[in-house]
């Protein structure tokens, strides 16, 4: 039975991954911070005819990632693939900041993604994979955004070095820089940025996506489409590597 992981698995991007791993001879465990949201895409996954299970976490905790771990190692003796997707959003101009807001983003999308790959790095076995999820905004800044810029950043230079050192048990590590999805957090940051602009959130939505080469959102299946892959026998050969999913965005 192949097992796998999903941070942030209650929703969005991370509902969709865990559909698209699971099925028949399948395990996925789902984990975040809000129990009805997993519990929910548990009962979804169990429709696919696999396995599932919830598991209250939230990354930003070391204690909270412990505790669920130890219920996971409960469960399972060894996991095929983790994908670190959990992860918060938000951003504002560095003059008077919030350093605790800093610390909070940067705790949580960096720290939070070391934490878990740390507890369950010693459960993957050969031929594992691990999926770290960064954004576009791993690649390029954006004003007013230098916490979650910083923190996307630092997942992808996670990635390769964790890459490098799991090589030898042909454990592979890439992580995805995902566009404008189709998701709760793209929203609100639309919102958000519609009120610093004077903007509608219609007219946000429509330059923003007017910058954007295929003139879309992405779907959410889109990014789970190209995690399934990175986790299946055909990219064993494939580490180290960051993939841009975002419509032409960035090619860099």
């Amino acid at each position: 039975m192949r097992v796998s992981i999903v941070t942030g698995g209650g929703r969005g991007i991370g509902r969709a991954i865990a559909r698209a791993l699971g099925g028949p001879d399948t395990f996925v465990i789902v984990t975040g911070r809000t129990q009805n949201q997993l519990e929910s895409t548990a009962i979804d996954l169990e429709s696919l005819g696999g396995r599932a299970l919830a598991v209250q976490m939230d990354i930003l905790s070391h204690d909270s990632v412990a505790r669920g771990m130890n219920e996971i190692r409960g469960v399972v003796q060894h996991v095929d693939v983790l994908v670190n997707n959990a992860g918060i959003g938000g951003g504002e101009p560095i003059v008077d900041s919030d350093v605790a807001q800093w610390r909070r983003v940067i705790d949580t999308n960096v720290t939070g993604t070391y934490l878990v790959s740390r507890e369950v790095v010693p459960l993957i076995k050969s031929g594992g994979r691990i999926v770290n999820i960064s954004s576009v905004l791993g690649r390029f800044g954006v004003p007013g955004y230098t916490a979650y810029c910083a923190s996307k950043h630092g997942v992808i230079g996670f990635t390769r070095a964790l890459a490098l050192e799991l090589a030898d048990k042909q454990v592979t590590v890439n992580a995805l820089c995902p566009g404008w999805v189709d998701t709760e957090m793209a929203e609100q940051g639309m919102r958000m940025g519609a009120e610093e602009n004077g903007w509608t959130f219609e007219e946000f939505r429509d330059r923003a996506l007017g910058r954007v080469p295929i003139k879309r959102i992405i779907q959410p299946e889109e990014v789970a489409g190209l995690v399934k892959f990175l986790a299946s026998p055909g990219a064993s050969a494939i580490t180290g590597q960051t993939y841009n999913i975002c419509g032409g965005q960035t090619m860099d």
